[in-house]
């Protein structure tokens, strides 16, 4: 009751920030008739004065600015809804996807406070010289230089002041939200909001926990170690906790700067098929890939090599995973839909009583259009967002894995194309992807994993036979027991439709601006 009533009472205060913004625009989505809408439009303006220029803005846009002024977690939330073209439409997401995740910096005292509460110390025994005025700062935390006593130079990376407090806050309300969605609104299981607030949830509590962030760019330096085209910064582990990130400062050209690289004497077309190559040995040899690619995390040094930064959200995808992908996007290449659609079937992501013929038929149709253009047009992360548009026809549950992905691919390409707009960086990478897929396709490639597979199976077997023998030996003994709260349920339950609780209905109401989670 408290926490319904909390939540109901912090959504009227969001959708005053989004009627303050002109960014009620999904409720024409939700399903309610034209005289709610206008009602709820007319409730939650009352007092609120728009800016003019708003309206010169696309929805988009005008919803970015809304979640900017929302504050840390609806940043966060938007940016999770840019990879969701499926539930958000494309130019929706193509607008979110360019969400600034930027705020004004909290005070330097703030820092060296934080810093000190961190590791029980005086700042001057772990650094020599500590900038208090942050270079960057973001929704989650802020970065300040700073000389070690070891005489390294490193960049601090620390976290807002209560920061944890508020991301728990909103993530409670984006929970209660995606409940009521799932319960009451049917449609919406196949888009798995609640899986989606949680793997906001997963991003948010490794941004949390900066241990978390250094172990993750940790494991991607070690996979890139050696490599004179991609590097990752050192880790100081000494003066890294779960607030603060002390880690190698690094000098370079942001990526994006064409001009500042040519004058460095940098070849562009050479670096566009690094970033390929690193792109594709991140997801296919390591199944670990940095998700978050936009510009403002990639330099490139004075000896050309690429230089990753912030590794607070990652990707991880299996073995089994990797092979379908790789042969969906050779099927896609070679114009083989029949491919496409049983690499689909074959790994689960579509219903086995859909059709495996119409399923291949569609692909055809998202494809041909895409592939069909100069090669410098093509792209293969809005073919992938496109298919994802269509699944709701062969009801295909969402995939977080692959939408993160597909969003990191997107930005991947934006760069590129930036860098090298003649240059197409998946036709780049596609010689790679044969020969791993020759590899990984191979009797040999199979034999092992059959194997692998089933040393691991052989491992679980003893535990999987006790756990067996003791449920039936208790089966035996004490026949079928029902826990209370079981039978209470049971006792509640009604053949007809779930009645709405009382404040279920005002709840969708108030949130019916953001009933697409």
């Amino acid at each position: 009751m408290i926490r319904d009533c909390r939540n109901i009472g912090r959504l009227f205060a969001i959708v005053r920030t989004l009627a303050r913004h002109d960014a009620l625009f999904p409720l024409g989505a939700t399903g309610l008739s034209p005289v709610a809408i206008r009602t709820i439009r007319r409730l939650a303006g009352l007092g609120v004065r728009v800016p003019h220029d708003t309206a010169a803005l696309r929805p988009g846009e005008r919803l970015s600015a809304a979640l900017q002024a929302l504050g840390p977690s609806f940043i966060k939330l938007g940016q999770a809804l840019s990879v969701r073209s499926d539930l958000v439409g494309k130019a929706l997401a193509d607008d979110l996807s360019a969400l600034q995740d930027r705020l004004p910096p909290f005070p330097g005292d703030q820092a060296i406070a934080a810093v000190e509460a961190e590791f029980g110390r005086p700042i001057g025994e772990l650094y020599d010289s500590f900038d208090e005025t942050p270079v960057a700062a973001a929704s989650i935390a802020q970065v300040h230089f700073a000389v070690t006593t070891d005489g390294e130079e490193v960049a601090v990376k620390i976290l807002r002041p209560g920061v944890e407090q508020a991301f728990a806050r909103d993530l409670d309300l984006l929970r209660w939200l995606a409940a009521i969605a799932e319960r009451f609104a049917p449609a919406t299981r196949r888009l798995r909001p609640t899986d989606a607030i949680e793997t906001l949830a997963e991003w948010v509590a490794v941004e949390m926990d900066l241990r978390l962030e250094a172990a993750a760019g940790d494991e991607l330096r070690a996979n890139f170690d050696g490599d004179a085209t991609f590097r990752v910064p050192r880790m100081d582990w000494a003066r890294t906790g779960q607030r603060v990130l002390t880690l190698e400062r690094v000098a370079g050209v942001p990526i994006d700067e064409t001009d500042a690289l040519r004058a460095a004497g940098h070849d562009i077309e050479a670096l566009v098929a690094n970033m390929a190559r690193a792109f594709f040995l991140q997801v296919f040899r390591d199944g670990f890939f940095h998700a978050d690619l936009h510009p403002g995390n990639l330099l490139v040094d004075a000896d050309g090599a690429i230089v990753a930064l912030d590794f607070g959200i990652m990707g991880r995808i299996d073995r089994r995973t990797r092979n379908y992908l790789a042969e969906m996007l050779i099927g896609f290449l070679t114009g083989d839909y029949a491919r496409v659609a049983a690499v689909h079937f074959r790994a689960g992501y579509v219903p086995s009583d859909q059709s495996e013929q119409a399923f291949a038929q569609a692909a055809r149709a998202i494809a041909e259009p895409i592939l069909g253009l100069p090669l410098r047009d093509i792209s293969l992360a809005r073919l992938l967002a496109q298919l994802f548009q269509v699944t709701e026809r062969f009801r295909m549950p969402a995939q977080p894995q692959l939408l993160l992905l597909q969003k990191t691919m997107l930005i991947a390409e934006g760069v590129g194309r930036r860098l090298h707009p003649d240059t197409n960086m998946w036709e780049l990478a596609r010689p790679l992807i044969e020969e791993w897929m020759e590899d990984a396709m191979s009797p040999e490639a199979r034999a092992a994993e059959a194997f692998s597979e089933a040393g691991r199976l052989m491992e679980r077997l003893p535990a999987l036979v006790a756990d067996l023998e003791g449920s039936v030996s208790a089966l035996a003994r004490d026949g079928l027991r029902l826990h209370p709260d079981t039978l209470a349920a049971f006792s509640r339950a009604r053949p007809e439709r779930a009645r709405w609780p009382y404040w279920a209905g005002a709840a969708l109401v108030a949130a019916a601006v953001i009933a697409a989670l």
